[in-house]
């Protein structure tokens, strides 16, 4: 299996089996600092200098299993670049944005964030496994202080379960943050139990890294809960071959075998998947675990992130590199988010005007953006 993890290495402490198959250990021994990181990789001098330049801006965690899967030696290393902090996190960059999809354009209370008719976002919660370094939500990864969501120490949600009920257009929920399945499955039951309560909800969606940064979080006991609730779905966030393991594919098996189907979002990001031999073998290697190829993410021109970004013309190159190449369900939707929502990047949705790209969404609504796909000008927002 690609990407198989082991724990053994000149970098890596010897971590005896019943504490590495442990997902709370993992989360107990979270890499936070320049000390354990050295135990697990090779730091640069440039990384270490943007360890120390993003405290107390932006937060940094990595599981002993993600850091098992870094290339101790590289700092190309696809799966570092998306877990190490890097100087380019603090360098400005033109049109860069908090927010540029428009989760606080569309939130209604703390949590919910209603863009679409018929389903919302319920940000459960801030906290992570792994703060990946590429996160269309990195505001929910500062330290400093805003009118962004904030996770509440009580955990009330009586307003949000409101909200929902009293839109009976509500029909799909999808739990997201931060990653839900940071709680422990009785705190995560009581969510998802409130939610299946509500008539008008018939699908419940969690977005979740966990396959991906700590398989060992899906143990059979949540596989089992969660069942208890369906239609529940989960899409999670394959970035890399590399990451496609032993542990991972095992996890994605027990979701499957619990009547959970498992999609994927993956965002095309510089230096890490931006070649169509890494695509294609990453959702080929997808398919061969039973996951879904669902969505290629255009990276998303957010502070902190830019650095990441390709050109549409690479996203395009690499479709190409993809369509009629493999199995045609393992072809994800290419797609830019924004504030009129996630626009497919494909006629009649999208094409070339003198200022930039036009991008159309379902509704009709349309706004311009320059080539590097920041935004110029917006029409007709609700």
């Amino acid at each position: 299996m690609p990407g198989s993890t082991s724990p053994e290495s000149p970098f890596r402490p010897h971590v005896p089996p019943e504490q590495w198959n442990d997902w709370r250990w993992h989360m107990r021994k979270r890499i936070t600092s320049l000390d354990k990181a050295r135990q697990w990789i090779r730091l640069t001098p440039e990384e270490e200098k943007a360890v120390a330049g993003t405290a107390g801006k932006y937060r940094w965690s990595v599981t002993p299993y993600y850091a098992s899967l870094m290339d101790p030696d590289d700092p190309t290393c696809p799966v570092r670049l998306q877990a190490v902090p890097s100087p380019a996190e603090l360098a400005p960059h033109p049109g860069s944005e908090v927010d540029p999809v428009g989760d606080m354009l569309y939130r209604k209370t703390n949590r919910v964030v209603h863009k679409y008719r018929d389903r919302v976002i319920l940000l459960v919660t801030e906290a992570c496994p792994v703060y990946c370094r590429h996160c269309t939500r990195k505001f929910h990864t500062t330290d400093l202080d805003g009118t962004y969501f904030r996770d509440d120490e009580g955990g009330d949600y009586d307003e949000d379960l409101r909200y929902i009920a009293e839109h009976p257009e509500i029909r799909d929920v999808l739990l997201t943050g931060g990653d839900p399945l940071s709680y422990p499955d009785g705190r995560l039951e009581k969510i998802v139990s409130a939610l299946r309560a509500i008539p008008s909800v018939e699908i419940i969606r969690i977005g979740s890294r966990f396959p991906v940064l700590l398989p060992q979080r899906i143990t059979d006991e949540l596989c089992a809960m969660l069942a208890r609730y369906h239609p529940v779905w989960l899409n999670t966030h394959f970035n890399h071959p590399k990451e496609i393991t032993e542990e991972s594919a095992a996890a994605v098996d027990r979701l499957l075998r619990h009547g959970i189907p498992v999609g994927n979002q993956t965002v095309l990001l510089r230096g890490v998947n931006d070649d169509v031999a890494t695509m294609r073998a990453l959702m080929t290697g997808l398919l061969a675990i039973r996951v879904r190829p669902y969505y290629l993410y255009h990276c998303d021109n957010v502070t902190g992130v830019s650095h990441f970004m390709t050109s549409v013309e690479k996203g395009w190159e690499i479709m190409e590199g993809l369509q009629g190449h493999i199995t045609g369900f393992g072809v994800p939707q290419y797609v830019l988010t924004t504030t009129l929502g996630k626009i497919p990047v494909a006629p009649p949705y999208f094409s070339h005007v003198p200022d930039g790209l036009l991008l159309r969404n379902h509704r009709g609504q349309e706004m311009v953006v320059d080539r590097r796909v920041h935004p110029i000008t917006e029409a007709d927002v609700p």
